[in-house]
């Protein structure tokens, strides 16, 4: 999957875990709610957004948490990958 981000866009991707519930279940990541802490997988450039200039802060690799209702959710080569502004990150996890 190779995926290039316009302007302020960032594509993050959760990480794939499982959880093994009290009674022994293991509870595969889509029984669970969608988790808000994810790693980034590609950067746009940023730029001139609305006559602002947007300097990205994010690089590949980064663990970050962003807000629960941002983004929009895409299925590619059977990943699942969330598109979120910049902006809609809250912080980077260290």
């Amino acid at each position: 999957m190779k995926l290039k981000p316009l302007f302020d866009k960032v594509v993050v991707k959760s990480p794939e875990e499982t959880e093994q519930s009290v009674g022994g279940i293991f509870l595969p990541s889509a029984a669970k709610e969608k988790q808000e802490i994810a790693i980034v997988v590609a950067v746009g450039e940023g730029g001139m957004i609305d006559g602002k200039e947007v300097k990205m802060v994010v690089n590949v690799g980064d663990k970050v948490l962003y807000s629960k209702y941002a983004g929009s959710s895409f299925k590619i080569d059977g990943e699942e990958v969330t598109v979120i502004k910049q902006s809609d990150i809250l912080a980077i996890v260290e």
